[in-house]
């Protein structure tokens, strides 16, 4: 069916570029506008541009293990793994198999709820998303500035100013992706490839030491057997895994880069809206091989470090706090050495940043505007960067570059996105369930289990380090705010995102009445008498020209959408016409919409007598309220922005 050229419009998500400033911000295409991928890669190309963020952990987290767990560091590390293996990657499979299309737990959790109460979740889980990304950018950037700051070549010119340092970073970061940055997975991956085989190599060195001075293996033991027998050191370790949870992050990136994963031939020739088994196979296989990448790396570094590093170094202010192995390479092996590995550290940690920020471009666009929770400018990459850049600039300025006071508000937002991942494929597996295969119900069981996990380490870290929770919840408030004050500013947009014809007669019935061919009465009940009563009424009041067209707006049963599809049924009545506009967001906007597109002589528009606010409360929540005014307030405005100088009479009667 040929749809008329006017059938799809944005026309107020396009700021208006005035000069030269608004033309360089606006410039481009809207984030929100999905863009489909040159090409993909082998699924061993894409773990590198997961493992930017899983793999850069390494720089901090055997620095956290230890001023948290000192001695249970290594037990505490292995609780870590097993969680790991049999929690997030079994988790982050299911995910990848509902979620394919790279939009992660959040879009599978908003898809399990419907109406406000979806809106409101998922913007709970965006507020800890936020989280999680922002505080990536200014850990990494932190920790990159104390790799830099420690460095014996590079303090004599830079000394403590760690702080300052980070702020460059985070401003470099901005300036690279205001002049339009793209994820090169050949350049992260000859990043983070020598990154790993620099710390393998210095976690085989310490390993050498560790092995030629067995004495030092003696008095861990004794330290570790200072906590009890081994099920005293178990309940220890388990009781302080929580505070090591830095090593689960990843996994929702994991799943974010899936439509760059190959899936192979047998995707290439399936139809486009088939499930992509191949994907989500390799998808698998790169989950598996990250987690088992970094359980080698998080066990080995735990072992060595609280082995070879003293207690004093690594305490708060020591050369080795949040820079344990960056510690052992300028210690064991040398300055030279432990440079290089400073500098592709300080590499990785800014890509893990560069890895955040595009996760948020990708994920604040995706979700907000829809919702029309979000300004026009959000759906933009420069303006958005800035946003950014001053909350990453707020965050750090308040933490004072501090990474292990970050570290509680990082762990909050990686622990909240695991678990509600593992609420969510609970749920879809319980509600998949069936008597026929009793196997789905011990599936589903475990998979609660597994919930219950990630909900008492995430309880647990919440009531050791409340700050992590705090900072999210001013994530979220603030974003709860703009969120309602963008819907309220938005509300006089026209909200319709395009429309069809239920049939050809329809269409071309619309044709023909386009072009000040009729008079559109919009009604609010769909019956030939109450028109025919209604017709006697406006031509009391009004001497129309012309033939009348009855416009009946059936609202969709989700009001808390923002755009709307419409279908739209036009049939003679007579000697008038009536239009039926099925699967509207709003009675008041989609008559605007229609009338725009139409337009016609005149719209004729009725008013009540009922109380304005109540109907105001309405009009926002469920589309519905005083259609008369807001209708006449909708065209005004959008009039004003897109001149027409043969709009049609907008006439308002009462009763």
């Amino acid at each position: 069916m040929n749809l008329p050229e006017t059938t799809v419009r944005f026309p107020e998500a396009k700021p208006q570029r005035h000069n030269a400033l608004t033309r360089f911000l606006f410039s481009g295409s809207p984030l929100d506008i999905a863009e489909p991928a040159d090409h993909t890669h082998p699924w061993y190309l894409v773990l590198w541009l997961t493992g930017v963020d899983y793999f850069s952990t390494i720089g901090y987290q055997p620095g956290i293990a230890l001023l948290a767990a000192g001695a249970l560091s290594v037990p505490a590390t292995g609780i870590l793994v097993l969680v790991t293996v049999f929690g997030a990657v079994p988790i982050y499979s299911e995910v990848a198999a509902r979620s394919y299309a790279g939009q992660g737990s959040i879009a599978l959790l908003e898809n399990l709820f419907s109406g406000w109460k979806s809106k409101i979740f998922v913007l709970i889980l965006l507020g800890f998303a936020a989280t999680d990304f922002v505080i990536t950018m200014t850990l990494s950037a932190a920790d990159a500035a104390r790799h830099a700051t420690q460095n014996p070549y590079l303090h004599r010119f830079i000394g403590e100013h760690t702080l300052d340092v980070t702020l460059i970073l985070l401003a470099l970061l901005a300036i690279v992706f205001i002049a339009g940055f793209r994820e090169a997975i050949v350049v992260v991956a000859a990043t983070t490839i020598p990154y790993i085989a620099l710390n393998i190599w210095v976690l085989l060195y310490a390993g050498s030491i560790v092995y030629q001075r067995p004495e030092l293996l003696e008095n861990w033991t004794r330290a570790l057997h200072g906590h009890g027998d081994w099920t005293a050191i178990f309940v220890a370790s388990a009781l302080v895994f929580p505070k090591l949870a830095l090593g689960l992050s990843g996994f929702e990136t994991g799943v974010s880069v899936m439509p760059l994963v190959n899936g192979g031939a047998e995707d290439q020739a399936a139809d486009n809206y088939a499930v992509p088994a191949g994907r989500i196979l390799n998808t698998r296989k790169l989950l598996v091989t990250a987690a088992a990448i970094m359980s080698i790396l998080l066990l080995l570094s735990s072992f060595v470090s609280v082995l070879l590093i003293p207690e004093s170094a690594y305490q708060e202010g020591g050369p080795a706090n949040g820079r344990a192995i960056a510690y052992l390479a300028h210690e064991i092996i040398g300055n030279r050495f432990g440079s290089f590995y400073d500098l592709s550290t300080i590499l990785v940690l800014w890509l893990a940043g560069a890895s955040a920020m595009t996760g948020l471009l990708n994920l604040i666009p995706r979700y907000l505007p829809r919702f029309g929770m979000a300004p026009p400018w959000v759906a933009y990459r420069r303006p958005l960067v800035l946003l950014l850049l001053a909350i990453d600039v707020i965050v750090t300025v308040i933490f004072k570059a501090d990474v292990d006071r970050q570290g509680s508000a990082y762990a909050t937002g990686v622990l909240v996105l695991m678990f509600s991942a593992a609420v969510a494929v609970a749920l879809a597996l319980s509600r998949e369930s069936s008597r026929e295969n009793p196997f789905s119900y011990a599936k589903a069981s475990y998979y609660w289990i597994v919930t219950i996990v990630f909900a008492y380490t995430l309880v647990a870290n919440v009531i050791e380090r409340p700050d992590g929770v705090i900072i999210a919840s001013c994530f979220i408030l603030l974003l709860l705010v703009l969120s309602a004050v963008s819907r309220y500013l938005r509300a006089t947009e026209m909200r319709v995102s395009e429309f069809e014809f239920v049939n050809d007669e329809s269409e071309q019935l619309w044709n023909s009445l386009r072009e000040k061919k009729i008079n559109l009465i919009p009604h609010h009940a769909d019956d030939a008498h109450y028109r025919a009563e209604l017709k006697k009424k406006v031509q009391s009041y009004l001497k129309l020209q012309g033939r009348a067209a009855f416009l009946y707006v059936r609202l969709m049963d989700n009001r808390s959408e923002f755009y709307s599809c419409l279908r739209v049924q036009v049939r003679r009545e007579g000697e008038d016409y009536v239009i039926d506009a099925h699967g509207a967001t709003a009675i008041a906007n989609t008559i605007a919409f229609l009338a725009d597109i139409l337009n016609p002589i005149s719209v004729v528009l009725g008013l009540t007598e009922r109380n304005l606010m109540t109907q105001a409360l309405a009009f926002v929540l469920f589309g519905e309220g005083e259609i008369g005014l807001v209708v006449y307030s909708v065209l005004v405005k959008f009039w004003h922005v897109h001149p027409k100088p043969d709009h049609p009479l907008l006439f308002l009667i009462s009763g």
